[in-house]
């Protein structure tokens, strides 16, 4: 377990040479049956030994209680309980990953934590044609080099089917606008909540569901309006771009957009769940005009209103 965090203390310190490398980190584990799970290194604070859980009443299914951690205290998952895998009579698990993502902190009990390995984007792939109770918690998978799978887990969907969807709440529609916005993220939570914001405030917007789609689709969208000798701003007044997304992450996607002159004038907006500072230094390092950590619908409206006024205006 000390290796697992030192190699994670590794791992963490060199993640602003990862921005826009197309690569990322990935910590494997398992919980209990014969396939392997990978989640973002840069969600991991650290790794131990599953320390003694307080029980609560009424927790939601699959939180096992509650610990005090540095004076913090913080609920604990079970991971094989909330993908609905765990065998009859399992335990919790002997090791727990302390993640930091979306402004919360959770323990994740696991059955064995693995090693760090490092993959291209490119390598990473959407799900297709899963089946069986996990598919609706993995968000990507890759392959390792003995040709074994690795799910990589949806922690977005796992946060909001555990504790809820946070409601949008009063956000009020940017008047006399027509402003549209191209989004991409790889998670359908993520896709849901952008939409809202979106319609809330009243502008038109399409989405792609990774990277390398996005990157697609508007490299198309810039040719056509090359052709047609119009500026692509005319038409997108506003990117928004997910930092961790299969075949292309946001960090390259961004840095694409800003070395292309077809895309003058129209700012790229980062909104990630991995909120530090070091991941907003790796968002301007690549040259985003703004970062959203997720998911704060009313930061993110604030965020984006006044780019789309402008765009308006202009």
């Amino acid at each position: 377990m000390e290796n697992a965090n030192t190699n994670l203390l590794e791992a963490v310190d060199a993640r602003t040479k990862l921005a826009g490398s197309n690569r990322m980190e990935i910590l494997l584990f398992s919980l209990g049956t014969s396939e392997t799970f990978g989640i973002n290194v840069f969600k991991v604070r650290e790794v131990s030994r599953t320390p003694f859980i307080t029980r609560a009443p009424n927790m939601p299914n699959g939180v096992e209680g509650l610990i005090s951690l540095r004076g913090n205290v913080i609920p604990v998952l079970s991971l094989a309980r909330i993908l609905s895998i765990a065998k009859p009579g399992q335990g919790l698990g002997s090791s727990m990953m302390v993640t930091e993502y979306s402004k919360r902190t959770l323990g994740f009990l696991v059955h064995d934590v693995d090693r760090i390995i490092r993959v291209e984007w490119d390598k990473v792939r959407q799900p297709e044609n899963m089946a069986g109770p996990t598919q609706n918690y993995i968000t990507a998978i890759t392959e390792l080099s003995d040709g074994k799978l690795v799910s990589i887990l949806d922690v977005e969907t796992i946060l909001s089917q555990t504790f809820g969807e946070a409601p949008v709440g009063q956000i009020s529609a940017i008047g006399g606008t027509e402003a549209n916005v191209f989004f991409v993220d790889d998670s359908a939570i993520a896709r849901k909540k952008i939409a809202e914001v979106l319609d809330k405030l009243g502008v038109r917007h399409k989405h792609a569901l990774n990277g390398l789609e996005a990157w697609t689709r508007l490299d198309g969208m810039a040719t056509h309006a090359q052709q047609q000798k119009r500026r692509l701003s005319d038409e997108i007044n506003l990117i928004l771009v997910d930092a961790e997304m299969p075949e292309m992450d946001g960090y390259v996607l961004t840095r694409n957009i800003k070395n292309d002159q077809r895309f003058d004038g129209i700012p790229v907006v980062m909104h990630s769940s991995l909120s530090s500072e070091a991941n907003r230094s790796m968002g301007k390092a690549v040259g985003v005009d703004a970062y959203v950590a997720k998911f704060d619908a009313e930061i993110l409206a604030e965020t984006l209103r006044p780019y789309l006024m402008k765009a308006h205006k202009d």
